[in-house]
């Protein structure tokens, strides 16, 4: 017991004041929430007289373009913006005849020729589309399209995904996959409430980056998984992790020179204002997008070592470190390749671009357009690599300093019994004592009216 006491000091006495410490720089560097000098021009706000409508199509036809139509791309205000985002005249144009939501008559809209290219549209498809018909002269000109397609409307195949993933979590993991969900949301908030506007305001990205996921982290695991010794063990192997990905990221954010080159929303960031660190946005990234990963690998690889002792704890400290590692070496080939492929399906796009450039690989990885996901790949597998063999060797000392709380077995003591020991006060006829203090029959009789001895260590001996 006093050295269960003095490991679960320990870790308070670690853990408390970094909690404190990140509570305090979340409130030194909370956003203030103003938004003074950002001159980013909504995209989806419109002209007087100009509204986004919903609607489902019933038919599609071809026609033949009588004059230029301009699509999808628009301009400041919602007008259609003339030039690359216009059909020229004499192509044919795809159009969906689309009855609005909110009632009427079905609807001429102009489908973007990208996408009656690439994805089409069909009968049944719900869409939303900028309905220029009250426009104040933005659709005054004769045979201008009145109904220009912008999107697809997704909320029902997201909302039911969203509906399955959460049935599943909290079927398999019940009242825990229930927390985990509810954590998440947390996490979400920290996101978006904290991280977000402190880039926006040019807060320093670095301490931004470690202050929120270290928020994150100690809500998430505690939430889930419970105040134990073994959440505490895996945060501690988490914020180690975390610590060496923020060291490598803000090394190679300046080495590598990464700067949002070639990346079109960077380039949007840097004319929206002066104060956003395209640099600490990356940084800021590099960061958050190891976090999953490595919580898992540390939450993880402590239940192992807690789990592996529950089995054997008469197991020394070696023994037991070797067999988690065991399972930490399996973790770590599985997660690296998690990793990679995650990354590598999220660039696919740039991936194919790149690919038909026919250039050498080397310098292929290393071009703006792939460096920053090459980048984020090594940088969060360093990271969760180095925190399982640590997170392992927390776990092997605490679980061998504060043992395991079993509950001691019923020992049934009847007449002639010695409570203390287990052992008849006088050895039975017939009977002879193991070195382990239990009797066993030598083919004589029990005392009379006992069918049965306890053994020394609450078992029963049946009769021979």
């Amino acid at each position: 017991m006093a050295a269960r006491r003095k490991a679960n000091r320990i870790l308070a006495a670690i853990l408390i004041p970094i909690t404190l410490l990140t509570l305090a720089g979340m409130a030194m560097l909370w956003p203030s929430g103003s938004k003074d000098g950002i001159s980013l021009a909504n995209p989806y706000s419109t002209a007087p007289g100009v509204t986004f409508d919903t609607g489902t199509i019933k038919n599609v036809a071809t026609e033949n373009c009588m004059q230029g139509v301009a699509t999808q791309e628009q301009g400041q205000g919602g007008r259609p913006q003339q030039g690359s985002g216009q059909q020229p005249q004499g192509s044919n144009c795809t159009f969906a005849f689309t009855e609005p939501d909110k009632g009427g008559s079905p609807v001429k809209v102009v489908i973007n020729p990208d996408v009656a290219t690439s994805h089409g549209v069909k009968p049944g498809d719900r869409i939303r589309y900028l309905n220029l018909s009250n426009a104040q002269g933005a659709a005054s000109t004769q045979g201008s399209p009145a109904y220009i397609f912008v999107d697809f409307v997704r909320t029902l195949p997201i909302v039911l995904l969203a509906i399955l993933y959460a049935f599943v979590v909290i079927a398999v993991a019940r009242w825990r996959g229930l927390r985990a969900l509810i954590g998440l949301v947390g996490a979400y908030f920290v996101l978006a409430s904290f991280m977000l506007p402190g880039l926006v305001e040019g807060k320093p990205p670095l301490l931004l980056a470690l202050v929120g996921s270290t928020v994150i982290m100690i809500g998430v695991l505690y939430f889930a998984h419970g105040f134990s010794a073994r959440t505490s063990t895996a945060l501690l192997g988490t914020m180690f992790g975390l610590a060496i990905t923020a060291l490598l990221a803000w090394w190679a954010t300046s080495a590598a020179n990464l700067a949002g080159v070639g990346n079109h929303d960077a380039t949007t960031l840097i004319n929206t204002s002066a104060n956003i660190s395209i640099s600490g946005v990356i940084l800021c990234g590099l960061i958050i997008s190891g976090l999953g990963v490595l919580n898992d690998v540390t939450i993880t690889q402590s239940s192992a070592v807690w789990e592996l002792y529950e089995l054997a704890p008469n197991s020394s400290a070696r023994k037991l470190f070797t067999s988690a590692m065991r399972i930490g070496r399996d973790h770590i080939a599985s997660t690296v390749y998690t990793i990679a492929f995650a990354y590598a399906g999220a660039a696919l796009p740039i991936l194919i671009i790149v690919m038909l450039y026919d250039r050498p690989l080397g310098e292929t990885l290393t071009s703006a357009e792939l460096s920053e996901e090459v980048i984020r790949t090594l940088v969060g597998s360093i990271g969760l690599v180095l925190a399982i063999p640590v997170t392992t060797l927390i776990a092997v000392l605490v679980v061998k300093a504060t043992g395991i709380r079993q509950e001691a077995p019923a020992v049934v003591t009847p007449a002639g019994v010695n409570a203390a020991t287990g052992t008849p006060r006088t050895s039975p006829s017939g009977f002879r004592q193991r070195a382990t203090g239990e009797w066993t029959d030598d083919g004589g009789e029990l005392p009379s009216g006992d069918e049965t001895l306890p053994t020394r260590r609450g078992r029963r001996a049946d009769r021979g």
